[in-house]
């Protein structure tokens, strides 16, 4: 699956690597300085830092992550990133997260 770079927020870019009915994954780049607001999802998402290093919130705790580190986010758990500096991050969700996969084909449809 050859999908998109997608700008989720400025600084912060998705790319889907692979889904099917029951699990997704995604590849993010986020820039140092971005943001990604609070925000939560019915899906359980865990996030692996493959580079870089991040500050997230996840629920009411604080989790400063670098590479090497992982994170689980339950269901519905409001969560939240500042990008300390450049990182890449691979996201896992379950069930997947059928409005990314959406971006995905209209984006696609888009830039044909």
């Amino acid at each position: 699956m050859n999908n998109p770079w997608i700008q989720m927020v400025p600084g912060i870019h998705r790319r889907t690597l692979v889904s099917t009915e029951q699990i997704m994954q995604m590849e993010v780049k986020l820039e140092a300085g971005g943001k990604l607001p609070v925000h939560a999802h019915v899906q359980e998402q865990v996030t692996y830092v493959i580079r870089g290093r991040l500050r997230m919130q996840v629920g009411d705790q604080l989790h400063e992550l670098a590479a090497g580190d992982a994170v689980i986010m339950g269901s519905n758990v409001p969560h939240g990133v500042e990008v300390i500096e450049d990182a890449l991050v691979v996201d896992t969700f379950t069930p997947p997260r059928w409005d990314l996969l959406e971006q995905d084909r209209t984006h696609d449809k888009m830039t044909r």
